[in-house]
């Protein structure tokens, strides 16, 4: 017999688990049965894709049984199984991004998001909110071996030889106090109706059938077995047939969610292809989904038989948080995973889906334009939620670009909430040609910034960029087009360009006529500036857009924006401790007009060097050198 010990982050997780959750204990049949059902998925799709595993003997189920005496409850499959290594990285370790993050917010409120078990492939350990010990006999097809976990999940767990007539996996749970009223007919069966009821293999409860006399004393007992689940392809079912509860309660076993999902797309194609697809769009974003390594959402089966769940080609990047069923009839069943990722038929599915997917998306917009509370609070949820992946789309997906520019959203100078570019048009001035938008750190400080200054005295909306992608997605898109219907029954095209604010050449369409005199007698100042910031700065420029602040700072035409440099700095790019801001100096300010009389070469540096720092200050930039701030500030106060 081998002793383990539990990798870090499990022994974390079993703490929390046993000491904490208690408000949502039955979905642990839920991942085990979830778990039965892939295992069963695996292997069936090897009997039909590789020859090692064609003569293996497959009628796929999944059997329960208790014993109420012995307090124990049992879940077996005949599925793919595991081999000792196996066993030691499925229930030893936990090798998923996100699951720190998952353990973090599990800790915050662990009654609250026991719900979330199970999103981080750490379903098993739910188990232990019901059992005081987990025991695990397990046969990998084809292999003869097997073997047998064990644990109370608390330091480690033992895994020693074991006797398994077949392939497949057993899990015993020795179940504790507060485990003890699964242990009967009814519990196990309502659990599984209500979460795996659509799992597409049979479910089978062994139980004791007990009959009474009237006189209320047993007069017999008979061993009966029972199928408790329709284990039909839900996705294969006809809409009509469906209502919202079966398509909630199949997600909630797809998607591992308590929660129904925020929507859903059902389709069935039929023609020069032959499909059908099941998609869901969840209520929160997944955890991991801004990780490099996020699990896919999406699984493929052929003619019913399950292929892949771990296939990112299946959709693309940015539609990474949709979770769903592809079934195809045209590809063959023996289809390798390799082939998948070139596989024109397959290519035709995605495209059509993700047309599919983002013809909803537009819909829902549509109906929170002028529908009913729900349908503005869904499209706002949902808005909440994947509003950056979209905007990923934006960078990604050129062939769906055009669609995508009427779903993103922003904020807004001049309007509450989000709005669209399509919104920003038809409140455009007359005369005003383009589309202005500022990038940024976030709302607060952005609606702050001097930049807009100009922008609000003329009344011109600008939209509030304050996603750090904004930088790198907003500028590839160079402009906004949107085609509306002509009066000839033709389709007119109408194009503005994209203008960010804290650019040098953006104040330029302002209509504001550069003052010859002023910049005349500006000039002296400026050049003491200039001289005073050295190589601090790229230039310094008379500004046209402040009106109340002294200075601000904006890129250079061809330079990242500040923002962006920070972000690319951090990613390691050490070029970008070169790129240098623009000062623009309000020649109106008293601290700029004031210093025409002063020939003090350390006054002058110090107020160039506050005009700057607090510039960046401003626009949320940490300063370098937050102390000679601090002190050119005293001098400068103290006269």
């Amino acid at each position: 017999m081998a002793q383990h010990q539990f990798q870090t982050e499990v022994s974390r997780l079993l703490h929390l688990i046993i000491h904490s959750l208690y408000s949502n204990r039955e979905i642990f049949l839920r991942e085990l049965v979830s778990n039965a059902s892939d295992a069963l998925d695996k292997l069936k799709y090897l009997t039909v894709a590789d020859e090692a595993y064609k003569s293996i003997s497959f009628d796929p189920r999944i059997d329960i049984s208790f014993d109420k005496d012995a307090k124990t409850l049992t879940i077996s499959d005949n599925g793919i199984g595991m081999n000792e290594a196996d066993l030691i990285d499925s229930l030893g370790t936990i090798a998923r991004s996100g699951t720190k993050a998952f353990l973090e917010k599990l800790a915050e409120d662990a009654k609250k998001d026991s719900n979330l078990i199970g999103q981080f492939g750490v379903g098993f350990y739910s188990a232990f909110m019901v059992a005081e010990k987990i025991e695990v006999i397990s046969r990998k097809a084809p292999e003869t071996a097997a073997w047998k976990w064990s644990s109370d999940g608390k330091e480690g767990f033992e895994i020693e030889s074991a006797m398994r007539d077949s392939q497949g996996t057993t899990v015993i749970l020795h179940l504790s106090e507060e485990g003890i009223e699964y242990a009967n007919r009814w519990s196990i069966e309502d659990i599984i109706k209500r979460y795996s009821n659509h799992v597409a293999f049979p479910i089978y409860l062994t139980y004791d059938e007990k009959e009474w006399d009237d006189k209320g004393k047993e007069k017999s007992s008979k061993t009966k077995t029972d199928r408790i689940n329709s284990g039909t392809a839900l996705w294969r079912r006809a809409k009509t047939e469906l209502k919202d509860d079966d398509y909630n309660e199949f997600y909630k076993q797809l998607g591992h969610d308590s929660d129904a999902p925020l929507h859903y797309i059902h389709t069935k194609a039929e023609g020069t292809l032959e499909y059908s697809t099941l998609f869901y769009i969840p209520k929160k974003a997944p955890f991991d989904m801004f990780s490099v390594d996020y699990k896919p959402g999406v699984k493929l089966y052929v003619k019913r038989v399950f292929i892949t769940d771990d296939d990112k080609e299946l959709m693309p990047t940015w539609l990474r948080f949709v979770r769903g069923v592809i079934d195809s009839e045209d590809l063959p069943l023996n289809v390798s995973r390799e082939i998948l990722q070139q596989n024109k038929i397959l290519m035709n599915i995605k495209n059509a889906s993700v047309k599919k997917l983002i013809s909803e998306f537009k819909q829902m917009a549509d109906a929170a334009v002028s529908g009913s509370d729900e349908t503005k609070e869904k499209w706002e949820t949902f808005i909440e939620q994947f509003n950056r992946p979209l905007k990923e789309g934006l960078y990604q997906d050129f062939a769906n670009r055009d669609a995508i520019q009427e779903l993103v959203r922003f904020k807004s100078t001049t309007v509450e909430g989000w709005t669209s570019f399509a919104d920003y048009v038809s409140r455009m001035k007359s005369d005003q040609k383009h589309i202005y938008y500022i990038t940024g750190g976030d709302e607060k400080t952005l609606k702050a910034s001097p930049l807009l200054e100009a922008y609000r005295a003329k009344e011109i909306e600008v939209l509030i960029m304050d996603d750090e992608i904004d930088d790198i997605v907003i500028p590839s898109l160079h402009s906004y087009r949107k085609e509306t219907p002509g009066t000839d029954g033709k389709t007119e095209s109408q194009t503005w360009e994209l203008k960010a604010v804290n650019r040098a050449g953006a104040d330029e369409e302002l209509g504001e006529k550069k003052d010859k005199a002023a910049e005349k007698e500006a000039k002296p100042v400026i050049e003491k500036l200039k001289k005073a910031l050295g190589d601090r700065v790229k230039d310094v420029k008379l500004s046209r857009r402040l009106h109340d602040s002294p200075s601000c700072i904006v890129a250079d035409e061809n330079d990242p924006s500040i923002q962006m440099a920070q972000m690319l700095k951090a990613m390691g790019q050490a070029s970008m401790t070169d790129i240098k801001p623009i000062l623009e100096v309000n020649g109106d300010h008293p601290i700029v007009a004031g210093l025409k009389n002063i020939d003090d070469e350390g006054r002058i540096a110090d107020t160039a060097g506050v005009l700057l720092d607090q510039a960046l200050l401003v626009e949320g930039v940490k300063l370098k050198d937050p102390a000679d701030f601090v002190k050119r500030l005293n001098r400068l106060l103290a006269g």
